[in-house]
Formats: C-alpha cells, sequence, structure tokens
C-alpha cells in the first residue's frame, strides 16, 4: 500500500463517494442536529470516535471469528452490538465530560447506533476486502467526509434563518433542497480520482 494510494482512497472516502451526500447513509444526525454548527462540529467528531473504532474492531471480529468459522450470516448484528457497545460509551463520555454537547446533542447522540453511516462503512470495508490499515484509512476519511457534509449543511441552515424564504418553501422542504444541491456540488468531484 502506497503512500498516494491512501490518499487516493481517502479522497475517495471523503468527497467522491461521501457517505451522506451520495451514498445517502447518515441522514436522520444529517438533517437532525444540522441547525447549529457548533453541534454539527460535535456530532461529526463522535462519528469520527465510533467509526473509526467501529471499523477496527469489527474488521478484527469478521476475519478472525466470523470469517474462519464459517459464521458470515452473523455479520450484520456482530457489527451493530459493536457499534451499540461504541456509542454507550461516549454518552457516557460525553455526559461526564462535555454536559452541555451532550445536551445539545440530546436524542441524536444515541441514534449513532442506528447511524447506518458507521454500520455501512463497516461493512463496505469488508465487501471491499481491505487490509486492516485500508479500512482504517477508509473509516477516517469516510468519518471525516461525514462532518464536512453535516458542517456545511449547518453552515447554510444557518444562513438561510436569516433569509427571506417563500412560506411554501420554509422548514423541512428548504432543508432537502439545499440537501440536494449540496449534494450535485459534491458530484463535480467525481472525475477527481478512480478507485
Amino acid at each position: 500500500m502506497t503512500f498516494g494510494y491512501m490518499i487516493m482512497l481517502a479522497i475517495y472516502a471523503m468527497l467522491i463517494n461521501n457517505v451522506v451526500l451520495m451514498q445517502f447513509l447518515g441522514i436522520c444526525p444529517f438533517l437532525g442536529v444540522s441547525k447549529k454548527v457548533g453541534t454539527a462540529v460535535g456530532m461529526g467528531a463522535a462519528v469520527i470516535f465510533v467509526m473509526t473504532l467501529a471499523n477496527a474492531i469489527t474488521w478484527l471480529i469478521y476475519k478472525l471469528v466470523l470469517f474462519p468459522f464459517k459464521l458470515e450470516f452473523l455479520t450484520t448484528i456482530a457489527f451493530i452490538l459493536v457499534i451499540a457497545s461504541l456509542v454507550q460509551f461516549v454518552e457516557i463520555f460525553m455526559k461526564k465530560m462535555m454536559p452541555p454537547l451532550y445536551q445539545s446533542l440530546g436524542i441524536y447522540l444515541p441514534l449513532i447506533t442506528t447511524n447506518c453511516a458507521i454500520l455501512g462503512a463497516a461493512i463496505l470495508a469488508i465487501q471491499k476486502d481491505y487490509t486492516f490499515f485500508e479500512s482504517i484509512i477508509y473509516a477516517v476519511a469516510t468519518s471525516v467526509g461525514f462532518v464536512i457534509a453535516i458542517v456545511l449543511f449547518a453552515s447554510l441552515r444557518e444562513r438561510l434563518e436569516f433569509a427571506r424564504i417563500p412560506t411554501i418553501f420554509q422548514g423541512a422542504a428548504i432543508s432537502l433542497i439545499t440537501a440536494s444541491i449540496l449534494s450535485m456540488a459534491f458530484m463535480g468531484f467525481a472525475g477527481l480520482v478512480k478507485m
């Protein structure tokens, strides 16, 4: 694995195949926690931690337990259990160390457990037959791509609060229109790297 390949893999996961804007995974926290940039950054940091650790642990579980013992049919259940455990750890840590951020994230912090972006990244790393280090790079880059998307969307939503929007488009409608335009903007990265 060369340095150039690692950079291409990171760019591919962050921009070209963005987990939220191209694969449409993790939409619930993307729409729910993106009203304020500070909250979006906090959610993004939690996702980076959980996704990276989850990918490392799930890769090891798959390669050392599930695959050798022909238990691949338990992949999804095993991965969900690992992710749920990690989210519980993050929730306990944030409740003790960062109470304001914990309060602002509200229900969306436990929803990381069901964030399909985290489960999707873990399963895709296995399906693409990445090595352990490729899996870690993929997880970090994917989670950074999630942060880029959610922070950009949060900053756009903050600006929309001061815009004069026709009544029919206010609320969820303008949020979905903005998300679709942001998704189209990310399509411009498509030719940057071939994987």
